[in-house]
């Protein structure tokens, strides 16, 4: 009988998956563009390049306007400003995601005020935004987590009812629609990022779209240090900003990483199904999350799982994820902790002092409690990163076989 690799085993697989990020000619005949036509961006801004690349990222999600900047987490930024959010104004968010959704908010003195999610699909759940919301709350950013896509339909229907202002954040969604329309172009603003580990990428980066005229130039001139430039210069007062600008060095690579993305998209959602298929086939008790039938195109960043122990003898999923790794399938359990509850998120009211008010000294250790959030994260998702979609049928067939390996030796693991 095959011995677990952790016990001293061979293990199911030990060759490398698809390498990161991918790239070809179109990179390198867009980056010597660039740097041979010393034009390498920042001031002015837009540059010309910046501006097509923009406004095609725009246009591929069924916005009217793109603006590119540093990175995905000041997107969430520019936008709230561009939004009028004030100081101490309420901004809800889930508390299953990335830092960055909630930052935003406290990084302008706002106040986050963190939900539970759905446990279909782990993204924000609609009636617990409606229940969170105060005559204090503006804004509302809903996260398309994963494969998956908020339920847009309801949260928008919930903003204008209260009306507030709706940021999407796409940071893993980059070519998803919903009902037929890329997500992003639903809410005010849609915030993507272009960091390493993101679908698209330019090593960092991020990007804003919208099909507001008023928001698109106030983010255009926050992005650069509150300039009102020939595009942008015709809209009351001036903006205290920042230099948030991307290099055209970055946006080269976008421009030819945006041209892969309809055929990565769609290779991506054909692994997703075939490993769907084949793991509910084979592996009684990991099921892939629930896909929302008005997803028409799925945005596959993280194929995300929901472990039952019970089906592994009550085996807890970070020893059961501990024995996949020794056999050569590296996939996550607390890819994501609570925000409340992570130390990144150290924002203390002595320094932020509008959270004083709902989180006394700071936001770690305030008496706050997300249930579908907190299990998700400690005991429930698996999480694996979508370079595992990029290679071959081979490659996934690797990994269910490296999973069934670890069911059937569940015991021996107890």
């Amino acid at each position: 009988m095959d011995k677990l690799a952790l016990f001293g085993g061979t293990p199911v697989r030990t060759r490398p998956f698809a390498p990161w990020p991918e790239y070809d000619d179109r990179e390198r005949r867009y980056l010597m563009e660039a740097l041979e036509s010393r034009n390498w961006g920042g001031f002015p801004f837009p540059s010309p390049l910046a501006a097509e690349v923009g406004r095609a990222f725009a246009e591929y999600h069924d916005a009217k306007y793109g603006i590119l900047c540093a990175n995905g987490s000041v997107t969430l930024e520019t936008a709230l400003r561009a939004a009028g959010i004030r100081a101490g104004d309420e901004v809800i968010v889930p508390a299953y995601t990335w830092i960055a959704t909630a930052a935003c908010a406290v990084h302008l003195n706002a106040v986050p005020v963190f939900v539970d999610v759905e446990p279909r699909n782990y993204c924000m759940d609609p009636a617990a935004v409606e229940a969170a919301i105060t005559p204090r709350t503006r804004a509302v950013i809903p996260v398309h987590l994963g494969s998956s896509v908020a339920d847009l339909d309801r949260i928008l229907e919930i903003a204008r009812k209260h009306d507030l202002i709706v940021i999407e954040d796409c940071a893993h969604a980059h070519g998803a629609a919903w009902r037929g329309r890329g997500v992003g172009s639903w809410g005010d603003f849609g915030s993507f990022s272009f960091q390493s580990s993101k679908l698209m990428t330019s090593g960092e980066g991020g990007a804003l779209i919208t099909s507001s005229d008023e928001y698109a130039k106030k983010c255009m001139s926050l992005v650069n240090c509150g300039r009102k430039e020939p595009g942008y210069d015709d809209f009351e007062g001036f903006l205290f900003g920042w230099n948030n600008r991307l290099s055209d060095l970055q946006v080269a690579v976008l421009k030819a990483q945006i041209e892969r993305l309809p055929e990565a998209t769609l290779r991506r959602a054909q692994m997703v199904g075939y490993f769907r298929d084949l793991l509910h086939a084979e592996v009684p008790g990991i099921r892939v999350l629930e896909r929302d039938e008005r997803i028409t195109s799925i945005a596959a960043y993280q194929v995300v799982m929901r472990y039952d122990p019970e089906a592994f003898g009550g085996l807890h999923r970070d020893r059961f994820l501990e024995a996949l790794r020794a056999e050569g399938v590296d996939l996550d359990g607390p890819f994501y902790v609570p925000i409340y509850q992570s130390p990144l998120f150290n924002a203390r009211s002595d320094e932020w002092p509008l959270l004083r008010e709902r989180y006394g000294d700071g936001v770690l250790g305030a008496d706050l409690h997300c249930p579908v959030t907190e299990k998700a994260a400690y005991e429930e998702a698996i999480w694996m990163h979508y370079p595992s979609l990029m290679g071959t049928r081979g490659d996934i067939e690797d990994i269910i076989a490296a999973m069934d390996k670890v069911r059937r030796h569940a015991a021996d693991l107890r």
